[in-house]
């Protein structure tokens, strides 16, 4: 009996990632985290409020032309845009200096050919070097000895980065600035930035545009202000689907999250005749096509599945409509495999959720599917609600078979402001540059996969506190302390559906890595971990 069960559970978690049905394919809609429309780069409880002459003014707005892919400054005398090509230029110089030595017309990567418009002579170097002597130690600095001072070490070490093309040192500077509120050195690191990165040039320009936006949010924060003025113009719906769909098809590690939480799901449900799965955010619910379909060949028939579809209005902008529009292909699909299905939506937030929205059932075994979504709960650092626990314990109360939780590996939830930065440079470089592998530079979707898909991530993380932080992520050691702590212990993923993973992974380029650590599944690229996926009961 036992060996015909194994081979059931074999036989039905193989059949989850063997090649999809040709008639499958009109119920696919992309599973990818959704977007949350509400984010507000707004930054009031810093305080970090400042008066430099047109400083707070650059607002670079994330908002794009599809004609040209030009990113324009709104309500700025000396505003930045992005031209067609991708680099970064002031109006200014756009419009009074055409011939601008630093813009040739044959540098066609959208990258300034220099890294800085002040260290281009030995000469102008030096008077540069003297005139912020002058502005921190003040006219009577030649009693000082300057090549003993901490601070004047620190402005050549940024000025050795500014002449390198060192980007990365230049953003990490200018962070530290910000970080340090040295709004001299904030200013002019932001206006040399402003000449490095490119919307269209190698991985780190593009992270750096958008991680200038965040520095520039962060500054300049004045409540709702701030997020009107970086709110990005929202692609039509279909449109923005296909930025999710692309997104999804060329960074495996969070196609694979997904196939390993329905694995383990596959696992624990596969003697189970009435199933519920409880999904905290839906969002496409393409994710339970292949688990339907693994249902329907199950040995001895499919189970009667359930699923509980919660999400909030955010989503139904990408969807082009309500959770109706789920439930609906979700229903036409389990019908074309015999399947018996129910769909429930409940149009919540998580914040908002309690046990009667579930409409638990005596008699059908829980799966919990929390993919990509608790780290947009608040924890006890912002709310003394701590929806984050709250929900855990809540779940843990239903006496779920097994509990998935898909989450990406980034420690940004209580970090200050220095190391969050240099966390999310660490973390968006290596998606960056995973994506530039798979998806050619000039691919004329890659600014609006890149700008609509992660940009508004990266600048909430960067430029918000508070509540108005959303973008919450936690290193899976604090999950699990966590989910321990609500009283679950942890549920074996399905080695099976690891190994299939692992040969698909082939399939991409050798950086990607997987390693299965502590029972639970990492993929990544290259010595970076981006998404981890594990279960619980």
């Amino acid at each position: 009996m036992q060996a015909s069960h194994q081979q059931g559970s074999s036989v039905m978690t193989s059949r989850l990632y063997h090649q999809v049905k040709q008639e499958v394919e009109p119920f696919y809609f992309p599973q990818f985290p959704a977007i949350d429309r509400s984010l507000c780069y707004s930054d009031s409880s810093h305080g970090s409020h400042f008066s430099l002459k047109n400083s707070c003014e650059h607002y670079c707005t994330l908002e794009s032309s599809s004609a040209n892919c030009c990113y324009t400054v709104h309500n700025s005398s000396s505003a930045v845009s992005f031209s067609p090509n991708g680099s970064p230029m002031s109006q200014q110089e756009s419009q009074s200096n055409p011939s601008d030595l630093h813009h040739s017309p044959d540098n066609t990567n959208g990258s300034p050919i220099s890294g800085s418009c002040i260290t281009d002579d030995v000469s102008d170097l030096k008077d540069k070097l003297r005139e912020l002597e002058t502005v921190m130690l003040g006219p009577d600095s030649d009693i000082i000895d300057c090549t003993t001072s901490p601070e004047m070490d620190c402005w050549r070490l940024v000025m050795d980065a500014i002449s390198r093309g060192d980007l990365k040192q230049v953003l990490v500077s200018c962070a530290k600035a910000v970080s340090d509120n040295n709004l001299l050195m904030a200013q002019w690191l932001m206006d040399e930035l402003r000449r490095m990165v490119s919307v269209s040039g190698e991985p780190v320009q593009r992270l750096g545009a958008y991680m200038l936006e965040g520095l520039v949010a962060r500054l300049a924060s004045s409540g709702s202000s701030i997020y009107k003025a970086l709110r990005c113009k929202e692609p039509a719906s279909a449109d923005l689907l296909s930025y999710m769909h692309i997104l999804y098809e060329v960074c495996p590690y969070f196609k694979f999250g997904y196939m390993s939480a329905n694995g383990a799901i596959a696992e624990a449900m596969k003697d189970e005749d009435r199933v519920h799965i409880i999904d905290f955010q839906i969002a496409q619910g393409s994710q339970w096509i292949t688990l339907i379909q693994a249902f329907a060949g199950r040995p001895g028939g499919p189970p009667h599945i359930r699923i509980t579809g919660i999400d909030d209005s955010t989503s139904a902008y990408a969807r082009g409509g309500g959770l109706n529009i789920v439930g609906k292909r979700l229903s036409k699909l389990a019908e074309h495999f015999k399947v018996p299905f129910e769909f429930h939506a409940a149009a919540l937030s998580g914040c908002e959720v309690q046990q009667e929205h579930l409409r638990i059932r005596p008699g059908e075994a829980i799966a919990v599917n929390f993919a990509f979504m608790l780290h947009h709960m608040p924890d006890e650092s912002v709310s003394t609600e701590n929806h984050r626990d709250r929900l855990l314990r809540l779940v843990k109360s239903l006496s779920p078979k097994v509990v998935t939780l898909v989450e990406q590996e980034s420690n940004t939830n209580t970090a200050p402001f220095f190391p969050r930065f240099l966390e999310t440079l660490n973390y968006y470089t290596a998606m960056f540059e995973s994506i530039d592998v798979t998806l050619p530079r000039e691919h004329k979707e890659r600014i609006n996969v890149e700008q609509h898909c992660l940009a508004r991530d990266v600048v909430n993380i960067i430029a918000c506190e508070g509540p108005e932080r959303v973008e919450r992520h936690e290193l899976l050691g604090k999950w699990r302390s966590r989910f321990r702590m609500a009283g679950f212990t942890p549920y074996p993923l399905s080695s099976l559906v690891n190994a299939t993973i692992k040969t698909l992974l082939e399939n991409y380029c050798d950086k990607y890595r997987l390693e299965e650590r502590d029972g639970s599944l990492y993929l990544g690229w290259m010595n970076r971990d981006l998404v981890a996926s594990c279960a619980w009961k």
